[in-house]
């Protein structure tokens, strides 16, 4: 599959990661599937909701922190479906920032994902951002890069 994106989207992404910094930000992304690939019309900004209660309602260890760490609220996800199907659009995707660490999964990324959805990373350094790569789930629930086309808005 291909995940599709403007240069407005990538820099709504990126400046959202550096914005946050040093903690992990997080959004959907909202758009259209077709044959060729997912197609993002809109980058939706969301909260980092992650809490000790967060943590504790998903078993994860609760001195974890938002700087390593990210969810986005149910309601939140809620909200965007009904705006979106408003707007005859979906929730295709899920982006979040990797503060001082690779743009590359890890173990929490890989538990919680969702098969559909496509999940872009933004690697923070120094709170800059440098590196976006973009993964799917295979049929084994492991990701596995999935190409980002970045096109002219």
């Amino acid at each position: 599959m291909i995940l599709t994106i403007t240069a407005t989207h990538e820099a709504t992404m990126r400046t959202h990661a550096e914005r946050t910094y040093p903690e992990e930000c997080c959004g959907l992304l909202l758009g259209e599937i077709t044959p060729p690939g997912k197609t993002v019309v809109e980058v939706w900004e969301t909260e980092n909701a992650w809490s000790p209660e967060t943590a504790g309602e998903l078993s994860a260890a609760t001195t974890l922190t938002k700087e390593r760490r990210y969810v986005i609220h149910p309601k939140e996800l809620l909200r965007a479906q009904k705006q979106g199907r408003d707007r005859q659009l979906r929730i295709i995707g899920i982006y979040h920032s990797h503060p001082d660490y690779p743009a590359i999964p890890s173990e929490c990324d890989r538990e919680y994902a969702w098969s559909e959805y496509s999940y872009v990373i933004v690697a923070v350094e120094q709170g800059q951002a440098t590196q976006l790569t973009n993964w799917s789930l295979d049929e084994t629930h492991h990701f596995q890069p999935e190409t980002l086309v970045i096109a002219k808005a």
